[in-house]
């Protein structure tokens, strides 16, 4: 089998396990809501040479109406100024520094309305073209994305004893069992650790992997390139 024919039929079994992850039930569009279309995204990614086949099903925000389909919208961001900080107090205190990456960040989040979506080319069910699906997850695309997973995250950090800080809403911060700091940064999918022990920093990627698909990306030697 040929490199390009596996990598496509690899590519559709993942497309198609990101559409039962997603998608909820089957039904009837409930009288006055309108469906959200979407489209695939595709792209290719070169590897050492081999070529990586990616989809991504991306809702069209922009049939949303608000205060209907999504009530605020919210992207975490942390703050130059904040990072600034950061570097500068693990430079003072010789902390450790790493960098974490989300997969499918937006798929993490949880949707509080009721979403109403068109099938996904490729995928509609024979027989049942009327249908629409009801979603269950966020989705790329949503006017609310970002906001959902955020809202997740958020929830984690402080389920696990971390503070959240006024001033940048995106800096999360604990004291271990010495006094040191723990500090951790979020810039949409991307974030950092910094703790004065390797294992404290271990501890953290580790509850962290097991809450979201985390890439680890080990020491930091480049953000935000």
């Amino acid at each position: 089998m040929s490199t390009a024919i596996s990598g496509n039929l690899l590519c559709r079994k993942r497309l198609r396990l990101c559409i039962q992850i997603i998608l909820g039930t089957w039904l009837n569009c409930p009288k006055g809501r309108k469906t959200i279309p979407n489209k695939w995204v595709y792209k290719i990614k070169i590897v050492d040479d081999i070529p990586k086949y990616k989809g991504r099903l991306v809702a069209k925000g922009y049939a949303q109406t608000k205060d209907i389909d999504f009530w605020e919208v919210f992207s975490p961001v942390v703050k130059m100024t904040t990072l600034r900080v950061l570097f500068a107090i693990v430079a003072a205190l010789d902390l450790e520094l790493d960098q974490m990456d989300v997969h499918t960040a937006p798929l993490h989040g949880d949707i509080d309305e009721e979403l109403y979506m068109k099938q996904p080319e490729g995928f509609v069910i024979p027989g049942k073209e009327h249908l629409v699906c009801k979603l269950n997850r966020s989705l790329y695309g949503l006017k609310q994305a970002s906001r959902q997973w955020y809202k997740k995250f958020d929830a984690f950090m402080l389920k696990h004893g971390y503070k959240r800080s006024h001033a940048d809403h995106c800096l999360y911060t604990k004291r271990d069992e010495n006094g040191s700091p723990i500090i951790l940064v979020l810039y949409v999918d991307d974030m950092l650790i910094a703790a004065k022990k390797r294992s404290t920093v271990d501890v953290l990627k580790k509850q962290l992997k097991s809450a979201f698909s985390m890439k680890d990306l080990g020491g930091l030697n480049m953000f935000l390139e």
